[in-house]
């Protein structure tokens, strides 16, 4: 009986000691991702590194790679069958993030094959330090010089490290880095005012550096157009990887292929209801008033928004608690157009204390064959629903206050 009873404490014991580590595991690599993905740290909010910009040379990317799969071995082989549920819950969705680093340096491989990698880094270098006003417009300027400063190294970098780019991948990195000026320059031009003048000096001479970089890397993709391999998809077996250790769902490729199937052909048998089928497809001739330009286009959106949110609480649809923060209208930085045309939602960072959010529109072309473009134009409020209140914005700003509160 004493042995029996010896052992079981040494079992809970030893259980609550692997449960420690699982905490103390990944809170260093929470840490460690802010350290080595310093501009992911400034977008979620996290503003300690913002004169920091990623290093992608070969050594630090097999580095980090080496990194996350020590750590994921080392996950993989803790002994969880006896712990609570709560924490076998979170020895499951912190592999999942580790799967997923790991299948990034595993298989997509984007260092190697993605131009994107190095182009969205650069943007998002800059617009994650001009989204919101954490800090004094001179600080934030300092730091997007610091970054200016290390964006040629960081093209150069990619040069080298793009040994199988992708053309699909390549055409849309070409796309952005020539549209990146006006978000290195007017967008950013507010904080650089507050700087002194041999400051500013040295600011536009890093910005004026980073510009000519880009542009010299969209050429260098260009002339290596020809040669570079077309996209193909990862393959039934790695896609299936993905759903079930990464995602962490209980279906095949097959099924996400059959619920496909399925509601293409429930929203067919719906359009067949219609009594005039071409509703189905937007068409923004039909619109009451056609925006005639992009400034006008932004008032719609943001009128529209306002009938939503009274209309929800008028009808006492849903309880919007008093710790949402409000949900913006942008403009799409001219950076994003060519891989984001529809618009995107930016929520509040995991990491920031301002808990404003954004939605940054379209590009308007009443003649663009997008179908969401179309749409937006025609009737903004399903698109504004869905991405705003009482939708994503909502739905995540709500989990992060419950993460921050029980943190």
């Amino acid at each position: 009986m004493r042995l029996t009873l010896t052992y079981i404490v040494l079992a809970l014991a030893m259980s609550a000691d692997a449960q420690q580590q699982l905490h103390t595991i990944a809170d260093s690599y929470y840490e460690w991702t802010k350290v080595e993905y310093p501009v992911f740290a400034s977008d979620q909010g996290d503003h300690r590194f913002d004169e920091r910009m990623v290093d992608y040379s070969a050594s630090a990317v097999a580095k980090r790679r080496a990194h996350v799969a020590e750590l994921l071995a080392k996950v993989n082989a803790m002994e969880m069958g006896a712990w609570p549920k709560d924490e076998k819950i979170d020895w499951i969705l912190f592999r999942s993030q580790l799967e997923a680093a790991d299948f990034g340096g595993r298989v997509l491989q984007s260092e190697e094959t993605n131009p994107q990698t190095y182009t969205d880094t650069a943007s998002n270098a800059i617009f994650s330090l001009l989204k919101k006003e954490y800090d004094t417009p001179q600080k934030r300027a300092m730091a997007a010089a610091a970054r200016f400063r290390a964006m040629p190294e960081l093209f150069e970098q990619g040069k080298k490290n793009l040994t199988k780019p992708v053309r699909l991948y390549s055409q849309l990195a070409i796309e952005s880095a020539r549209a990146i000026d006006p978000l290195f320059t007017d967008s950013v031009e507010p904080l650089a005012r507050s700087l002194s003048p041999e400051q500013r000096k040295e600011f536009d001479a890093a910005r004026d550096q980073a510009i000519r970089s880009a542009h010299a890397f969209a050429d260098w993709l260009e002339k290596r157009l020809p040669q570079m391999q077309e996209w193909k998809a990862m393959g039934t077996e790695q896609y299936n990887f993905m759903l079930h250790h990464i995602l962490l769902l209980p279906m095949s490729s097959d099924d996400v292929a059959h619920l496909g199937e399925v509601e293409l052909a429930r929203y067919r048998a719906l359009e067949a209801m219609l009594p005039d089928p071409s509703l189905a497809e937007p068409d923004p001739k039909r619109a009451k008033s056609i925006p005639p330009d992009q400034q006008a286009f932004l008032a719609a959106f943001q009128s529209h928004e306002q009938e939503i949110n009274d209309f929800l609480r008028e009808k006492k649809l849903i309880t919007i608690p008093s710790y949402i923060g409000p949900f913006l209208i942008k403009q799409l930085p001219e950076a994003f157009k060519p891989t984001s045309p529809g618009g995107f939602m930016n929520p509040p960072g995991l990491f920031d204390k301002d808990n404003s959010g954004f939605y940054f529109i379209p590009t308007y072309d009443p003649t663009s064959k997008n179908f969401y473009i179309r749409a937006s134009i025609e009737e903004p409020r399903p698109l504004l629903g869905h991405e705003g209140i009482p939708g994503h914005f909502l739905q995540i700003s709500i989990t992060s206050a419950r993460g921050s509160t029980a943190a």
